[in-house]
Order: structure tokens, then C-alpha cells, then sequence
């Protein structure tokens, strides 16, 4: 009777990487696992959860990308091959963030996490499933001057 209950929570697992928010406890770049049950969002830190959402508490799903060269490791590998370094400062690395905002009947949080570029499309629209909740671009909503 246990396999099908951990087969199941491992296909709704998601690895993610904390990048803050009201989680106590935890630093940033801390590795978990994100479970998308049926009616709440689990957050595990190895064998401990750290946080249970309901999901009918998520106030908004919001999402965006950081996207920068790798300047840095290019640096580093031109130290060994000119050409190889030039050809890695134009390439370009894209992290992905999810963030969730919740009231769980005046428990108020927030939290922010990276996603893997292979996870975080599926990871959105399980989000966006449970909660009904749309997801929205977080970049769209900055103020340019």
C-alpha cells in the first residue's frame, strides 16, 4: 500500500532552490522539493516540511526570469583558451523564479523560489490548477523610467 502513495508524491514533486520570502529558518539557495497535492502545496527540506499552503489560501502566482551573461565563467576559461572564453561571455543563462503569495485566514506569507528551466513550465500550470489562480509575468509589472 505504500508504493502507490510514494509513486504518486514523487510525480508531483518539483526540485526547487529558496530565494526568500516569510519561510522562517532558511537561507537563500537552500535545495527542496515543492509537492502539488490535490487541495495544498507542500514544501520539504529532505525529510522535513517546511511549509503545507492550502491551496485555496494562494492569493497570486507570479513568475520571471533572470537572465545575465556568464561574464564570470568566461573569465575564468579564458584564462586557459582565448577562444573557447569569447564564445562563452555571448552565451547567455536564464534562471527561472516562481513566486506564491498566500492568507491562510489572517497567516499571511510569501515565498520565492528558482525552478529548473526543464520543471517550471509544469510546475505553473499545476499551480495554476489547484488554485485557479493565473500566473502572472512579473516582468510586465516593473516600472521602467
Amino acid at each position: 500500500m505504500l508504493f502507490p502513495i510514494t509513486a504518486l508524491a514523487s510525480g508531483n514533486s518539483y526540485k526547487i532552490a529558496y530565494d526568500g520570502g516569510s519561510l522562517p529558518d532558511l537561507k537563500s539557495g537552500v535545495s527542496m522539493k515543492l509537492f502539488i497535492d490535490g487541495d495544498h502545496i507542500r514544501i520539504m527540506k529532505g525529510d522535513k516540511e517546511v511549509a503545507v499552503i492550502p491551496a485555496s489560501a494562494v492569493t497570486e502566482i507570479s513568475y520571471g526570469q533572470d537572465v545575465h551573461r556568464r561574464v564570470g565563467a568566461a573569465i575564468g576559461v579564458a584564462v586557459f583558451t582565448l577562444g573557447l572564453g569569447a564564445l562563452l561571455a555571448l552565451s547567455k543563462s536564464k534562471k527561472h523564479f516562481i513566486g506564491l503569495t498566500w492568507d491562510d485566514d489572517g497567516k499571511k506569507g510569501g515565498i520565492a523560489f528558482q525552478a529548473d528551466k526543464n520543471d517550471y513550465r509544469g510546475l505553473l500550470l499545476g499551480l495554476e490548477g489547484i488554485t485557479g489562480k493565473k500566473s502572472v509575468d512579473s516582468e510586465t509589472m516593473t516600472v521602467k523610467n
